[in-house]
């Protein structure tokens, strides 16, 4: 097959969690450009329909759909709209998450909120998408992990800036998501879907210098990630491109941990 064609997920259907936010956005471009009829769910609709909207007006197949993934009754109107307008689901990209905490000392109540939000909910909302991409013969979920769910905080990257320590639930959450992947490789393979994770490091989003300055030092690139440094990745899992790759994560941090 051709390679253009591996790549290719035309007459795919892609579902992405969170496709209005920071990675969201571009993980969802590339996957239309990939050719894809890729639908964002968000409980959010003011902040995902002028996304949708968007990639619309450039001819791109895209969809949006209501869910709060901590809602069971949610996830499941989700599934069955998915069925009702489009008969079959191929891909689901697990990128949503709450960020509650936003410090070490934040209060436990925040802990306990993320963890019904990007735990709890987040495997209710994978088991019931599985069970529908099971039902279409099989496809990828793709994962989207951090390289803060394989690693320790570096606090050195927050020297001379007012940012403070980085939340815990995000680490704990992430470093489930990475465990989860590999466990859900061996308990979906009878349904002919492949589960893979990517964990990408940071995103720039106009952190401070100082940051960006302690940053970037460690990283053999020399920068931070931008915008379409996601899409070739998760583009190639959630394709037959990577039809042989199964229970394995990307790490996609410019080499900062090589």
């Amino acid at each position: 097959m051709n390679v253009n064609d591996l790549l290719s997920l035309k007459n795919k259907v892609v579902l992405i969690t969170g496709g209005e936010g920071k990675y969201g956005r571009c993980t969802m471009e590339g996957l239309l450009e990939a050719h894809g009829t890729v639908i964002t769910a968000s409980p959010f609709p003011d902040q995902a329909k002028p996304v949708v909207e968007g990639f619309r007006a450039r001819g791109l197949d895209a969809h949006y759909m209501t869910v709060d993934q901590a809602a069971h009754e949610s996830v499941l109107k989700l599934k069955e709209e998915i069925k009702g307008k489009f008969g079959r689901l191929d891909v689901f990209v697990n990128n949503a998450v709450a960020r509650p905490m936003k410090t070490y000392t934040s209060p436990l109540e925040q802990f306990a909120e993320s963890m019904r939000i990007n735990a709890t909910g987040m495997m209710d909302i994978t088991r019931e998408m599985a069970e529908l991409i099971g039902e279409s013969g099989g496809g990828s979920i793709v994962n989207i992990c951090s390289m803060m769910g394989m690693f320790g905080p570096d606090l050195s990257n927050y020297e001379g800036t007012d940012m403070g320590n980085p939340p815990p639930d995000y680490f704990f959450h992430k470093g489930g998501m990475f465990t989860l992947t590999r466990y859900l490789a061996r308990v979906l393979a009878d349904k002919k879907i492949r589960v893979n994770s990517i964990s990408p490091g940071g995103i720039f989003a106009n952190q401070p210098e100082r940051f960006l300055q302690n940053y970037t030092k460690k990283v053999p690139v020399g920068r931070m990630a931008n915008n379409d440094d996601i899409k070739g990745p998760v583009v190639f899992l959630a394709s037959q491109a990577s039809a042989y790759i199964n229970g394995e994560n990307i790490l996609m941090d410019g080499g900062m941990h090589a």
